[in-house]
Order: C-alpha cells, then sequence, then structure tokens
C-alpha cells in the first residue's frame, strides 16, 4: 500500500489566490520561482511544508519563491489562460488535474533527481509530472458534536446533517472531484453514484472551490461534515482539535479511499525554467522528503525515504483497515467534463 502528504507558511514574496497576481513584475528578476499548487500543503501559521521546503530553498540558492494558491482544477485553468503570457514555473495539483494540465500541454518533460524512486503510478510515462507528496483523500468530522464518524454513504442522508454538511465542488477542487471518483467506485457506476449524490444534496450547504477552507467550518461546529483529503486535514488537527478523519464506506462494505498525490511539473515555456527545475529536484531530495510526514503530515513521495516520526506512526494507524483502490485516470482524464456535467445535472448545481 501506497502511502502519501501536504502543509506551509509563504516565504518571501507569497501570494494568495485572493491577493493581486504580482509574478508578472517577479518574471523579470532571475531570482525567483513562481509556482500554482493546490491548497494544503501551506502551512496555516506558516509551519506547513511548503514553509520549510520553500525557506530551506531560497536559502540555499537565494531563489525567492513566488505562491499562488487555489483549487486544483482552479490552478490549471489559471495557467490555460495564461497560455500566451506565461506565469508560472512549477505546477503542483491533484489527479486528474495534473493529467489534464500535461494532456492540455501546458507541462514540459523534465524528471527531477530522485524520481527514479517513485512509483510509477504516482508519474506520468513522459516525464512530465512527478508526486512529490503523497496522499490520500478522505472526510473529516466535527469529534465533538459527533463523537462517533458516521461510516457510510447512507448515514449522511439523516436530516441531522442538513446544512451540516458539505463538499468542495468537482471540476474545481482536486478533493472535491475526488467525492465523485470515489462514490462512482463505492456505488458501481456513474448512474448509482449520482443517484445518492442528487440525495445527498438535500442536506449539503453548497459549493465551495477550496477544500481547506471547509475543515475550520468543520473544527468549529459549523459542520459536522465535510471532505478532505488525509495531509491536509492531519495537519490542520494539529490546530484544530475538534477534526477527525473517516473514510465512507458503501452500506455493507468495507471503508475505502485512493491516492490522492500532489504532483508536481514544470510549466511549457516557464519564465525561470531552470529555477524550477532546482525547485522540483529540492522538493524531491531525500532531506525534503524525510519531512514530509513530521511537518507536513503526509507521505513521502520517495518509496526509498522511509519515515518514522510519529506522525508517520499515527497516519499509518489512521490507514490500517481501509481498502485502497486505483482509479482509471486515463478515462477520468478523458471524460472528467463529462462526469462533471453528469453531476451538476443530477444536483442541480
Amino acid at each position: 500500500m501506497r502511502t502519501y502528504a501536504k502543509p506551509v507558511a509563504a516565504v518571501t514574496g507569497a501570494l494568495l489566490l485572493a491577493a493581486p497576481l504580482t509574478a508578472c513584475s517577479a518574471a523579470s528578476d532571475e531570482k525567483v520561482v513562481t509556482v500554482y499548487s493546490a491548497d494544503g500543503l501551506k502551512g496555516e501559521a506558516g509551519d506547513g511544508w511548503y514553509d520549510k521546503v520553500f525557506a530551506d530553498f531560497e536559502k540555499q540558492t537565494g531563489i525567492k519563491v513566488e505562491y499562488v494558491e487555489g483549487g486544483s482544477g482552479e490552478m490549471v485553468q489559471r495557467a490555460l489562460r495564461e497560455k500566451s503570457n506565461t506565469q508560472a514555473d512549477v505546477l503542483v495539483t491533484l489527479p486528474p488535474f495534473i493529467q489534464q494540465a500535461g494532456s492540455k500541454g501546458l507541462l514540459q518533460s523534465y524528471e527531477p533527481k530522485g524520481a527514479d524512486h517513485v512509483d510509477g503510478a504516482d508519474k506520468s510515462g513522459d516525464g512530465t509530472w512527478t508526486s512529490v507528496v503523497n496522499n490520500y483523500f478522505g472526510f473529516v468530522h466535527n469529534k465533538k458534536e459527533l463523537p462517533g464518524a458516521p461510516k457510510t454513504w447512507e448515514e449522511l442522508l439523516d436530516a441531522k446533517y442538513k446544512d451540516k454538511l458539505q463538499y468542495s465542488t468537482p471540476g474545481v477542487a482536486g478533493d472535491g472531484t475526488a467525492v465523485l471518483i470515489k462514490a462512482m467506485h463505492d456505488f458501481g457506476g456513474q448512474e448509482p453514484a449520482l443517484e445518492y449524490l442528487k440525495k445527498l444534496q438535500a442536506n449539503n450547504v453548497g459549493p465551495s472551490s477550496s477544500t481547506s477552507k471547509l475543515a475550520p467550518k468543520v473544527d468549529k461546529g459549523e459542520l459536522l461534515v465535510a471532505n478532505g483529503d488525509v495531509q491536509m486535514n492531519y495537519a490542520q488537527s494539529k490546530s484544530m482539535p475538534n477534526l477527525g478523519i473517516w473514510f465512507p464506506a458503501k452500506d455493507g462494505g468495507k471503508p475505502t479511499t485512493f491516492a490522492l498525490p500532489y504532483a508536481a511539473g514544470l510549466v511549457n515555456e516557464a519564465p525561470h525554467t531552470e529555477n524550477g527545475r532546482k525547485l522540483l529536484d529540492f522538493m524531491l531530495s531525500e532531506g525534503a522528503q524525510r519531512e514530509v510526514s513530521a511537518i507536513g503530515g503526509g507521505f513521502p513521495a520517495r518509496e526509498d525515504v522511509r519515515t518514522t516520526d510519529a506522525n508517520a506512526l499515527a497516519l499509518a494507524k489512521l490507514m490500517d483497515g481501509v481498502e485502497v483502490f486505483e482509479p482509471d485516470w486515463a478515462d477520468i482524464d478523458k471524460n472528467l467534463a463529462a462526469y462533471v456535467d453528469a453531476w451538476k445535472s443530477a444536483t442541480g448545481s
């Protein structure tokens, strides 16, 4: 069974999606690298994996990291809009959006040092992307208001979850798309999955472009249940004591999940290609990988890096008894738009 991770505070010039983008001005500075990334690896208090890795990278190379964050689909769409005037050097997203970025010509081939130690399922065959932090899809619940985590999808249809349940938007957020992928697996196909999600809509608060925004609401009790992923939520639980991680099962079945790694690629025609290569090498270095669990609350992407810190042991225990399946990413990449359209139609979203 493969294992995975997410968090970090902004280093010099770090940016959030909502903030004015200064990457254009940064592009004229050769000691800069711009990263477009899915949320989760940057710590709320500057204590995440990105925070530590970016700070160490700048100290070692003198290259500042400009950071732009959003949902996985959001970041790919942004990079697409800028294709004629590329701003990003490195793109980090969850599947299936990293595959989408590759198929749309947004990435150039580059295999970082250490990529030979990454499982073949966690990197592209053409060298356009490589996982840098491994992770799994999951859900969270409020341990104070809901001491026992729900066990099944069907339990979430109960009226007590009305306006107390939310999941991020499929097609926009990587973890939101994962809800649809897992439901299709657990219910045995698109039609029964959409039939269930249509029923669930009665309790759903509504759309959210970013999954990371949901955990604080669960911790405060505004929500009882939300989707997420193991790395991000485990890291968040350090400062959110009411956050518990669980994995839904179909009634009568086992809890399931699937790998949802943070995958990174070098952007095609990047303004700072060489700096982008250096950052990818650094993120996949043995030293940075050893900090994935201890600091990021996730799982190293490199199979030769074995971690035994307290977080690594707790994460292994959390995953015990959970069945891990492997989605057909080629099918999902090809049919994602159709699946999302079908979800919108079924749920009225």
